[in-house]
């Protein structure tokens, strides 16, 4: 018992260190223990997000390259073919032409010359309206097609993650209002078109106004005379004012509605595609395409020039028969539509859609 008093007494600081340090270390055990647990929750649980997230972008992936395939193989084939007769009808040379063959030795030098100018003027209106036309009708859809694609995406998720009760007071686009927003696609053939010519006309006659039959037409002097033609009609008027050849104008009331007003789901799609049609990154998109058509149909058209036509320069008399002949190569189906096809694989074009795309709406 002498030595258990001994004991303790002598060594009583030691044991206290001991045991505290015993009881401190199974604290911290117990410590790191729970933190390594709730360490390893967080780390399943970012796991599941992130697999989670994982499967969203998969599925808007899947999704947006599905709203792809239906602008090539349905809603552009449509209004392309709309947009071709719509051109025939408006623009036609045909007449002018029919009464040069039929004027031969009958006609003044004058009058010859006025029917001429005539067809100079016709057939590049033509041209570089269908061209135009084409480049801006396949954006403008694409532009349309993506941003309600995104919007019935985001409206399936979100009637997804809701309440069966609660369904009626989510603010989702209707079938009627789906429809009214694609068939708007149809103005510019519908309504738009002769003002288009008009306007165009106008431009194609400031540009080749003194350019004479004779003058001789090299590859680099079309592709500056188109450029410029479609350079003066974009130029001309307010800014932005070829976006109300694709889309009716828009209703000033919108603009002004206020807080406690409701606007339907038709006029919010329209707003939102008027935005990004007046946006500098679709101004950019657009110079690009028309550059990059105008391009491909002059090589085009050098190609198919006879004995070195275009490369070594040819009148202009001689190169507007060859204009007509490109007419139904520019306004070709999407399938068969090489200029189409090489706006559409531009990078600048893809990332711009997936973009439109990707971005929620307001």
């Amino acid at each position: 018992m002498d030595f258990v008093r001994g004991f303790w007494s002598k060594h009583r600081r030691k044991v206290f260190v001991t045991a505290g340090c015993l009881g401190s270390g199974y604290f911290l055990y117990k410590l790191y223990n729970s933190h390594t647990r709730r360490l390893a929750d967080l780390q399943r649980q970012l796991a599941n997000d992130r697999e989670h997230d994982e499967n969203i972008k998969a599925q808007m992936k899947a999704h947006f390259e599905n709203i792809q395939m239906i602008v090539d193989s349905t809603t552009l084939p449509h209004a392309m073919r709309c947009l071709s007769i719509s051109i025939r009808e408006e623009i036609d040379v045909s007449s002018v032409m029919e009464r040069l063959n039929r004027g031969k030795g009958v006609l003044s030098q004058s009058e010859k010359l006025h029917l001429w100018d005539q067809l100079k003027i016709l057939s590049f209106t033509r041209m570089v309206l269908s061209l135009w036309s084409v480049t801006m009708l396949s954006l403008y859809i694409r532009v349309q097609v993506n941003i309600l694609g995104r919007h019935l995406y985001v409206d399936t998720a979100r009637a997804l993650d809701t309440s069966s009760h609660l369904l009626e007071e989510l603010d989702l686009i209707d079938r009627d209002d789906e429809q009214k927003f694609l068939s708007s696609a149809d103005f510019l053939v519908t309504n738009a078109m002769p003002g288009l010519i008009l306007n165009m006309q106008t431009a194609v006659s400031e540009v080749l106004k003194g350019m004479q039959l004779k003058d001789v037409i090299t590859t680099r002097v079309l592709q500056e005379t188109l450029l410029r033609i479609v350079d003066v009609f974009m130029s001309s008027g307010s800014p932005h004012h070829w976006v109300d050849y694709l889309m009716m104008p828009q209703d000033t009331k919108l603009s002004r509605t206020t807080s406690g007003e409701t606007v339907s789901k038709f006029n919010q799609l329209m707003v939102e595609t008027r935005q990004v049609l007046i946006s500098t990154e679709f101004t950019d998109i657009v110079e690009i395409s028309l550059k990059c058509f105008t391009d491909a149909l002059v090589e085009e058209m050098e190609t198919q020039s006879v004995a070195g036509g275009l490369a070594t320069g040819m009148p202009l008399a001689k190169m507007l028969p060859q204009i007509e002949k490109t007419i139904p190569v520019i306004i070709a189906e999407p399938g068969k539509n090489q200029f189409l096809q090489l706006i559409r694989d531009m990078s600048e074009v893809q990332v711009f859609f997936t973009l439109l795309y990707a971005s929620m709406p307001q």
